[in-house]
């Protein structure tokens, strides 16, 4: 996964980058190495979250979009991070869950009995 971080009124330091690829790195086992994760942190100007991390990852069909805020930058990307990772969780899910409903319903069609734990997976889904 390739990962670009950018900088709005405020300086992205190596270590940052380095907090940025080690809090990614579940997200990255989960997704394509073709994918593309943008992160940027800017400086919000709000008496209450000081730190904004927006992170867009671009994936083959779909675009995953988290946004976090808080006093600290290192928080806001754990946070950011976090939501990310539940996403692409979701999205796999349910990719996997049209994919074992699409061959279920191909084995119908086709008068071949599915394998039993398929039908139970599928009806466990809906």
């Amino acid at each position: 996964m390739r990962i670009e971080v950018k900088g709005r009124n405020l300086q992205v330091t190596d270590e940052l980058r380095e907090c940025v690829e080690r809090r990614m790195d579940k997200v990255a086992r989960q997704v394509s190495d073709l994918a593309e994760l943008e992160l940027e942190l800017h400086d919000a100007r709000t008496p209450t979250d000081h730190i904004v991390a927006e992170a867009t990852l671009r994936l083959k069909g779909t675009t995953l979009r988290a946004t976090a805020a808080s006093d600290e930058a290192r928080r806001s990307i754990i946070l950011v991070s976090e939501e990310l990772a539940r996403q692409v969780k979701r999205q796999r899910d349910k990719r996997r869950a049209r994919r074992e409903a699409h061959a279920v319903a191909e084995r119908l069609r086709s008068g071949e009995a599915p394998p039993a734990e398929l039908l139970e997976d599928a009806a466990n889904r809906l």
